[in-house]
């Protein structure tokens, strides 16, 4: 079960712990955040492996809110998966 608690919101920056998830999410979470030039540190860190409550942490600039560049960065990971989806179904169609 995947369970999102905010341990630190300000104005521009966010640290969240997400229970249920582990470095496969993560990683590709803090990848599409550092796509975004607004967000100026994005990262996680996994304290104990046995427990699996990864802890992301995203600082932006500019004004930007730290939730809007999430936002937007799981929107990008929604749409690349997607069309994964639509290029895979593709590739496996009977020619």
């Amino acid at each position: 079960m995947l369970r999102i608690s905010i341990l630190k919101k300000t104005k521009n920056e966010l640290k969240i712990e997400i229970e249920g998830e582990g470095h496969t999410f993560c990683n590709l979470l803090q990848h599409a955040l550092l796509e975004d030039k607004s967000v100026e540190i994005a990262g996680y860190d996994i304290p104990h492996p046995l427990v699996g409550k990864p802890i992301l942490q995203l600082r932006t600039r500019g004004g930007r809110s730290p939730e809007r560049a999430l936002v937007k960065a799981l929107d990008r990971i929604s749409q690349l998966s997607n069309e994964f989806v639509q290029e895979f179904e593709k590739a496996t169609r009977p020619r």
